[in-house]
């Protein structure tokens, strides 16, 4: 009963505190809040002269889970999308230090959940969301689309369980996906990239300690452990001299996804001597591939 109340309580929580969210004009809404965590907000950004309801971007920031905010270069990528009439929805993650996996990832479940359920309010196509992330970002954004549904995944008592997690494409701009694996690639590589397995590595803040010695948390949160048929189509982009991701992760999870999906649903941009970031993500030609992508995936569902 307390439980069911509880529930009950954060519902109305985030119903009071949507009406109330900061308004920056007509076409943007601020820290909406999706959770009871200062944590738990998305920024929404629709276009100014193009008419809903509108397919949906969802921005999902990077910095290894224990950094970034949604106010940032990830979102100011994404929001090129405005000009070809996609709202644009900025998220924000409980950090590890505030939570450890799985928290970040059932915040962006609960955050798909809630704007299904406010789809109408903010004029967004319930049935064209996609996800769009780098680094840990990529990585979740990854895991959105392959883990919907998945349970142990989820945190249903943030609200709004009977709205789906489904999303309907993903981009993953160098996305750690094992980090089991990791430290073997870098060694086979010859790139002295980050040490996963040192306790103040990125990867094992995340899980809460070293690699190693969380096995099954590692692999909670692959998203190649959950790859099914009906996955939406994924956009993979990596530069093969990246220091912080090895790149191996990207052709291997590709490889996994085009056993199951086939080779026409899984796209892999390879970017020879690039590394993690930089102009050779965010030039204009590279952010217009990825709205091509986007088009050809979502526009085929209107």
């Amino acid at each position: 009963m307390l439980k069911r109340i509880a529930v009950m309580l954060l519902v109305m929580f985030i119903l009071i505190a949507g009406v109330s969210s900061i308004s920056a004009g007509q076409n943007t809404y601020l820290d909406i809040p999706y959770g009871p965590s200062p944590s738990q907000k998305v920024d929404i950004f629709l276009p100014s002269d193009i008419d809903g309801p509108y397919p949906v971007i969802i921005s999902i920031h990077g910095g290894g889970w224990c950094a970034g905010d949604k106010v940032g270069p990830d979102t100011e990528m994404a929001k090129n999308g405005l000009k070809r009439g996609y709202a644009v929805v900025a998220v924000n993650y409980r950090l590890s230090q505030e939570s450890p996996a799985p928290a970040q990832i059932q915040d962006v479940k609960a955050a798909i959940r809630f704007l299904r359920a406010n789809a109408e309010r903010y004029d967004l196509d319930p049935n064209r969301f996609a996800v769009w992330g780098s680094s840990a970002g990529g990585a979740l954004s990854a895991l959105a689309g392959t883990a919907s549904g998945v349970a142990a995944l989820e945190d249903l008592s943030l609200g709004y369980g009977g709205f789906s997690d489904h999303v309907q494409a993903v981009v993953d701009w160098c996305g750690p996906i094992d980090l089991s694996t990791m430290d073997a690639q870098f060694q086979a590589s010859g790139i002295d990239g980050e040490k996963m397995e040192l306790p103040t590595s990125y990867g094992s803040k995340y899980v809460g300690k070293s690699i190693s010695q969380a096995p099954e948390l590692v692999q909670l949160v692959n998203a190649a452990n959950y790859i099914t048929p009906d996955d939406p189509p994924f956009y993979l982009q990596h530069g093969t001299a990246d220091t912080l991701v090895p790149y191996r992760q990207s052709p291997e999870f590709a490889k996994k996804l085009e056993a199951v999906l086939g080779k026409d649903k899984v796209r892999l941009v390879t970017m020879p001597g690039i590394g993690h970031s930089g102009q050779g993500f965010t030039n204009p030609e590279s952010v217009e591939k990825v709205l091509d992508f986007l088009d050809e995936t979502l526009r085929a569902r209107s």
